[in-house]
């Protein structure tokens, strides 16, 4: 089965750097436009988080595609961190805290690390399990890097799957594994 991983188009809060989980925001101008620019390969089915931008990120790239609505792809809650930057945050000790155990601890009224690729996972696993085209999903940074955390094969960690917005992966998956072919610039 060949999986397209795309994180969505940027959004104003990307572009000034916020931490952007529940925070439900369209897609910025220039946004649209990195997206309306690039060539991405065709897919059978689309897989969309709930979040407006996957879901405008999605209607940009495959048009004329129906799409399946997965709220499990969602973007980590970041709590108390939401909405804010690095800048806003810096001296907060529990962002400090966060910060040092690698995003590893609870968020202060959001998201643990944990629950938050658990529950990525298993809604992926749900998809490979039905599914068996070729399919696209538009999710977030966070949702691929977390994916590819527990598939990719070889096996890496959590931060070294990031991507740009507009960005991404395709990928072969057989036998439980994700194989890279080629990343999406």
């Amino acid at each position: 089965m060949k999986i397209i991983f795309i994180r969505h188009g940027q959004t104003k809060g990307n572009e000034e750097k916020r931490y952007i989980g529940k925070i439900d925001e369209s897609l910025s101008q220039k946004g649209i436009e990195e997206i309306k620019k690039r060539l991405y390969p065709n897919a059978d089915i689309v897989f969309v988080s709930p979040m407006k931008r996957c879901i405008e990120t999605a209607k940009i790239i495959y048009p004329s595609s129906k799409y399946i609505i997965c709220s499990d792809f969602r973007e980590c809650d970041f709590g108390s961190f939401e909405g804010k930057n690095y800048d806003e945050l810096k001296n907060n000790p529990d962002y400090q805290n966060w910060i040092d155990s690698m995003g590893t601890i609870p968020i202060p009224k959001g998201e643990s690390h944990e629950q938050f690729k658990t529950r990525c996972c298993n809604e992926f696993e749900g998809i490979v399990k039905t599914f068996q085209s070729t399919a696209a999903l538009i999710v977030h940074g966070g949702t691929i890097m977390a994916i590819l955390e527990k598939y990719a094969v070889p096996k890496s960690d959590f931060y070294s799957y990031q991507v740009k917005n507009g960005a991404g992966y395709i990928t072969e998956f057989e036998n439980g594994q994700l194989k890279i072919i080629t990343e999406l610039k």
